[in-house]
């Protein structure tokens, strides 16, 4: 009777021992969470209204205070430009005024003792006067400018970047002559962080005023970043129209001080020259007896930058032709940041027809990018009419089946 009862003691206290440990273990690793600031997340606010992660939880945090929004209307000029989200139209747009007086609210409310600090980044009457002074072949050269401003918030270990305007925009548009224009940035070299405003709607001056927060980059990490703004017109109805783009490396760049208000002109975009498309290896293998294709992607070499940041997030689309229809497609998966890429994936393709006369099949090498559509580095095609080393490679594993042959293959332009 002794030895249960022992047992049973024991055991109570080793249940009572296991949670009070459970439970301290919880309490710790809650307690660091809370401490811990979340790593590269970012927030995207319109107006100029801050939202930090901790606040998202409270309703009232997201729009300004009643009496606020009343002092600041009181006090704001008529002729300045208010973004109030109440006054938009259907299309989201803000409703037109004089695009003389057209900017962004804090650009009106700055004092000439500010802009005289700011004095490198602002516009100087110097450029004022030569840009008026310009013939109307320059002028048909200029692509607009930029209107940013940059801060680095030390309490919340963040990093904030305000677009603010573009004015003199080109039209893209030919019949109305005028542009939907939108911006998207990315922060280079890594490419974590790419974010894009809203399309604004038939204007040459759009005042975007959104400003976005990127939380868990360090204040020493940012000498070594680099800031990409890619200008575009919306279409409908086919690809965006590319206006221009804006570098702007921020080593030597101090955000110590307070925020940094900065224009920079937009420049055309750095296109890719049509020479050097890179090369890529392929296997291929036909079965006759069970009429079947395998197509092994090997590698990629020497392929082209497709952004400022220098390199690429490769991979290679398959599209399998039967008489110029497209019958299977696959693709591989997305190498990181690499201009030689190695793939070594296998596809196999049934053939819907005797022998390979009416086959064809297509390589796109294309650019991963999740803020907009991907991009076509190069292409490549094999079949019985191709030209160059394309129609060899298909007559070899014509004549020889069963044998899987390998080669490399210029790209050509995508």
């Amino acid at each position: 009777d002794e030895i249960p009862t022992v047992v049973g003691i024991f055991s109570a206290f080793g249940l009572v021992f296991s949670v009070s440990l459970f439970a301290w273990i919880c309490c710790q690793r809650k307690s660091s969470k809370s401490n811990k600031t979340p790593p590269y997340k970012f927030v995207h606010v319109l107006k100029g209204v801050d939202i930090y992660p901790e606040n998202l939880n409270s309703k009232k945090k997201f729009g300004a205070d009643d009496k606020s929004e009343t002092k600041n209307k009181s006090a704001m000029p008529k002729n300045s430009l208010h973004l109030d989200l109440e006054k938009r139209d259907l299309n989201g747009n803000f409703p037109k005024t004089t695009p003389k007086n057209q900017s962004s609210p804090d650009l009106d409310n700055l004092s000439p003792k500010h802009f005289a600090e700011r004095k490198k980044d602002s516009v100087s009457p110097d450029s004022l006067k030569s840009i008026t002074s310009l013939s109307s072949e320059d002028k048909q050269d200029k692509l607009g400018t930029l209107f940013f401003s940059l801060e680095y918030n030390f309490e919340k270990k963040a990093f904030v970047v305000n677009i603010k305007e573009a004015r003199g925009l080109p039209a893209m548009d030919e019949q109305s002559m005028t542009s939907d224009p939108y911006i998207k940035m990315t922060i280079l070299p890594e490419k974590k962080h790419k974010v894009k405003t809203r399309v604004l709607r038939k204007t040459l001056d759009p005042a975007f005023d959104e400003t976005f927060t990127f939380y868990g980059i360090p204040y020493t990490q940012i000498q070594d970043l680099t800031l990409h703004f890619m200008i575009l017109s919306f279409d409908r109805f086919s690809r965006d129209d590319v206006i221009g783009e804006v570098l702007i490396p921020l080593a030597g760049i101090e955000l110590s001080e307070g925020r940094l208000l900065m224009d920079r002109e937009i420049i055309k975009r750095n296109v890719r020259k049509s020479s050097g498309r890179g090369e890529l290896l392929i296997s291929l293998c036909y079965q006759s007896t069970t009429n079947t294709l395998t197509v092994v992607v090997l590698k990629a070499r020497h392929l082209p930058k497709s952004d400022v940041s220098g390199l690429s997030d490769p991979y290679v689309k398959v599209n399998l032709y039967h008489a110029k229809k497209r019958i299977s497609k696959k693709k591989t998966h997305v190498k990181k940041c690499t201009p030689n890429a190695v793939f070594n994936e296998l596809f196999v393709f049934d053939i819907p027809c005797e022998g390979l006369d009416d086959i064809s099949i297509e390589f796109l090498v294309l650019d991963s990018d999740r803020g907009s559509r991907n991009e076509v580095i190069g292409r490549l095609t094999l079949g019985s009419s191709a030209e160059g080393t394309g129609g060899e490679h298909w007559k070899e594993i014509c004549e020889y089946p069963r044998r899987q042959i390998a080669k490399w293959h210029m790209l050509c332009d995508g």
